[in-house]
C-alpha cells in the first residue's frame, strides 16, 4: 500500500467518525433543550453587569433586550466603559431616557488591574453592585423576555452556584456574518451540546452567567481574572471549587455577528479557537473528527474512489440536518444551508491555523498568551 493510500484510509476512517458524531450532535442538541427550566420560588433582586467598548453595530437594540424583562423583581442593570469618550455612552444614555423606569447605572473608569480589559471593566463596575444575584452577559448578547426569569429559576435548582447559557448567531446581513452565525449554530452550539451529553465539557460562556453575589465574593470576585485569557472558563471552574454546580441553561441566547471581512471573521474565531485549546488541548486536538467533509475531500484528493465521496456527501447531508435541529430545538432562524460545505472547508482551517502560534486579537488588540493562559501585550518589534 503507497503512503498516499494508506493517509487517504486514516482520513476516511476519521471522517467516518465525524459522522458519527454530526449524529450524537443532532441527539445531543435536542435533548438538551428538551429539559424543562424550573420555576423559581421566589424574585430575587438581580444586577446585570453589561461591559461595553465601542458602539458596534446593533447595540442599541441589543441592550435594549435586557431593559424589556418580564421579572418580578428588582432589576438594576450597570452599564461600565472605560473610555470617557466611547461612543457607546452616548447610546446608553438614550436608552435611560427610553426607558426612565429602568435602573440603570453607568459607570465610566479607567483604571486596568491587569491585560484582560473586558476583567478590568468588571472589576470598576463591580462595585456598584447592590443585589443579590449577579447576571454577567457580553454587550453583544440579545435576549427574550423571559430570561431573567428562566436564569433564576435554573439558580433556584439545588447545588448550582451558577447558570451558564449556550448561544445562536444573529448575522446583520454580510456574508462574512451569516458565516460566522453559521459557526455558532452548526459548530460550537451542538459541540457544546455533545460535550455536555458525553460528561466531557465543564463550559462557563460570556454569553451569560449568573452567581448569587456571596457566590461571587468566595471566589475573591473578579480580580484573580485579570490577567487570563479565558477568564469566563475559570470563573465557572471557581465556583466548581467550592463544590457547586455550574448549570448549562435549556436555552439559547442571541450572538450578534457583525464581521464585514474575511479578516474581521478569522480573527474573532481563531481567538475563540486558541482559547479553547489552551483551556483543553488534548479535546481541542480531538475535536478534529468534528470536521468530516474536510477530511473526506482530502481523503478523496488522495484516492478517488466511491467511499470517500459517500462520505463527503453524507457530511453535508448530515450537517443540514444538524441545521435543521438545531433550528427546531431552539427556535432561531436557520442558517443558509448552501454556505453549509463553505462554512465546513473554513472551520477545518481556522482549527488548523490555532495550532501555529499563542497570539490573539481581541477588541482592537494584540496580545500573545503564555502556556498557563495569561494574556501579555503583544512585543512591537
Amino acid at each position: 500500500m503507497s503512503l498516499a493510500a494508506g493517509l487517504a484510509g486514516l482520513l476516511l476512517l476519521l471522517s467516518v467518525a465525524g459522522l458519527a458524531y454530526l449524529v450524537m450532535a443532532i441527539v445531543f442538541v435536542r435533548r438538551l433543550a428538551d429539559r424543562p427550566t424550573p420555576p423559581s420560588p421566589s424574585a430575587p433582586s438581580v444586577t446585570i453587569l453589561k461591559p461595553l467598548h465601542g458602539a458596534e453595530p446593533g447595540l442599541a437594540e441589543n441592550l435594549a433586550t435586557f431593559l424589556r424583562q418580564d421579572y418580578a423583581g428588582p432589576v438594576q442593570i450597570v452599564f461600565g466603559v472605560q473610555n470617557p469618550g466611547d461612543p457607546a455612552l452616548a447610546i446608553v444614555r438614550d436608552l435611560a431616557q427610553a426607558y426612565p423606569e429602568a435602573d440603570i447605572e453607568l459607570v465610566v473608569d479607567g483604571r486596568l488591574h491587569g491585560t484582560n480589559r473586558k476583567v478590568s471593566n468588571l472589576i470598576n463596575m463591580a462595585e456598584r453592585v447592590r443585589h443579590e444575584v449577579i447576571v454577567l452577559a457580553d454587550s453583544d448578547m440579545s435576549v427574550r423576555s423571559d430570561y431573567l426569569r428562566r436564569l433564576v429559576g435554573e439558580l433556584s435548582r439545588p447545588g448550582v452556584g451558577a447558570v451558564t447559557c449556550p448561544y445562536h448567531g444573529l448575522p446583520r446581513g454580510t456574508l462574512w456574518s451569516r458565516l460566522s452565525a453559521m459557526a455558532i449554530d452548526t459548530h460550537f452550539l451542538p459541540s457544546v451540546a455533545v460535550g455536555l451529553g458525553l460528561g466531557l465539557a465543564k463550559p462557563c460562556m460570556g454569553s451569560t452567567i449568573a452567581l448569587r453575589r456571596e457566590t461571587l465574593d468566595a471566589i475573591g470576585g473578579f480580580r484573580p481574572l485579570a490577567d487570563e485569557l479565558a477568564d469566563d472558563y475559570l470563573l465557572g471552574a471557581a465556583v466548581r471549587r467550592l463544590g457547586q454546580d455550574v448549570a448549562v441553561a435549556p436555552f439559547t441566547v442571541g450572538h450578534a455577528c457583525n464581521e464585514s471581512s474575511f479578516r474581521e471573521l478569522a480573527r474573532q474565531e481563531l481567538r475563540w479557537v486558541r482559547t479553547i485549546r489552551q483551556i483543553d488541548p488534548a479535546g481541542h486536538a480531538g475535536s478534529l473528527v468534528s470536521h468530516p467533509l474536510p477530511l473526506a475531500l482530502l481523503a478523496l484528493c488522495l484516492a478517488p474512489g466511491l467511499p470517500a465521496a459517500a462520505a463527503a456527501t453524507a457530511a453535508v447531508a448530515l450537517r443540514f440536518a444538524l441545521c435543521l435541529a438545531v433550528r427546531q430545538a431552539f427556535g432561531v432562524k436557520g442558517p443558509v444551508y448552501g454556505l453549509a460545505p463553505l462554512r465546513d472547508l473554513l472551520s477545518f482551517g481556522i482549527f488548523v491555523a490555532s495550532f501555529f502560534g499563542r497570539g490573539v486579537s481581541w477588541r482592537g488588540h494584540s496580545y500573545d498568551v503564555t502556556s498557563t493562559g495569561v494574556l501579555t501585550a503583544k512585543t512591537r518589534h
